[in-house]
């Protein structure tokens, strides 16, 4: 057998000083010095992939702030369960969000957390011995501010926040981001998937009234995202599935009757990893009209803070 080898000899070289590179000395990372505010150590970040893509987030939130257009969460249950409740909160208290969207895990956690002062159960303890989501309080208390609603023709997330206003004891008051959008008259909406959640095990589910006020609740977020046209945000917050598929179906009704808008806006997904939906339905479908779109893949309890954290700073309120 006989095997050719390539000539290396007969390579052509290039000048190193006339290659482009993708990295030179300003954007490296630094060490701040006498300066240790948060400022300072997000601008110590180096100026590549996932640190710009950050720092063009937290500015393009705090853009639209400040210009008054809107900036939507989406809030998957995990944010909540791993303790960033209180950093949401925070953004709503300062008058940055304009719509928080919640799916069904999100708001369960949210109540109990609220009512019950904890939340986050062992799964596969409870699997075990079925035994997993038969919490009777949550399902009774949360079936029926579900029910009311229904009967009051409001939303699911205006009625569980609601019922969590008119509850005491609340231990957990602190950490409620229904509480908080409550408090500050900031829309929450409540998007259920029927038998994915825990309160639908309990004898007093009504899955009428489920359908009535989460379907509320659906048009209730595309009557929102107007206010995302010409320099908006939304930020899908670790839901995989169900948000991303339901924006979609709200964008597309939002842009159905205003001929084509809202347009122009920034979309960024934050998740542990990266999957399809939050991809196409959030970051790069919505905004190949026009804006721009981000995927940004971390642990929340590390990338949420710094999300939140860098806004406020932008804002000057850190």
């Amino acid at each position: 057998m006989t095997y050719r080898e390539a000539d290396l000899h007969r390579l052509t070289m290039v000048p190193v000083g006339e290659r482009r590179n993708k990295l030179d000395p300003s954007l490296l990372a630094a060490t701040p010095a006498a300066d240790r505010s948060f400022a300072a150590f997000l601008q110590s970040l180096p100026d590549v992939l996932a640190a710009r893509d950050l720092r063009a987030v937290i500015a393009g939130v705090a853009a639209a702030a400040r210009a008054g257009r809107g900036v939507v969460l989406l809030v998957g249950g995990h944010v909540v369960k791993v303790g960033v409740g209180p950093l949401v909160r925070m953004l709503i208290a300062r008058g940055v969000v304009t719509h928080i969207a919640l799916n069904g895990a999100a708001a369960i956690h949210d109540f109990e957390l609220a009512a019950f002062g904890g939340t986050s159960e062992d799964v596969e303890a409870g699997l075990a011995d079925g035994s997993f989501g038969m919490a009777e309080e949550t399902g009774a208390e949360m079936n029926a501010a579900v029910a009311a609603a229904a009967r009051a023709g409001q939303g699911m997330g205006e009625g569980l926040a609601g019922a969590l206003a008119s509850r005491t004891p609340l231990p957990g008051r602190e950490a409620s981001v229904l509480l908080a959008a409550h408090e500050h008259a900031v829309p929450v909406t409540v998007h259920a998937a029927i038998g994915a959640e825990i309160i639908h095990q309990h004898p007093s589910a009504d899955g009428a009234a489920l359908g009535a006020t989460s379907h509320r609740d659906f048009r209730r977020l595309a009557g929102s995202l107007p206010a995302l046209d010409q320099g908006g945000a939304v930020l899908n917050l670790g839901s995989a599935v169900v948000l991303p598929e339901v924006f979609l179906k709200a964008l597309t009704i939002a842009r159905n009757l205003d001929s084509g808008r809202p347009t122009h806006f920034l979309a960024a997904d934050f998740d542990m990893q990266r999957h399809y939906r939050p991809r196409m339905n959030v970051v790069q479908r919505p905004t190949r009209a026009g804006g721009t779109g981000y995927m940004l893949t971390g642990h929340h309890e590390l990338m949420l803070p710094l999300l939140v954290w860098g806004v406020l700073e932008v804002l000057g309120e850190g």
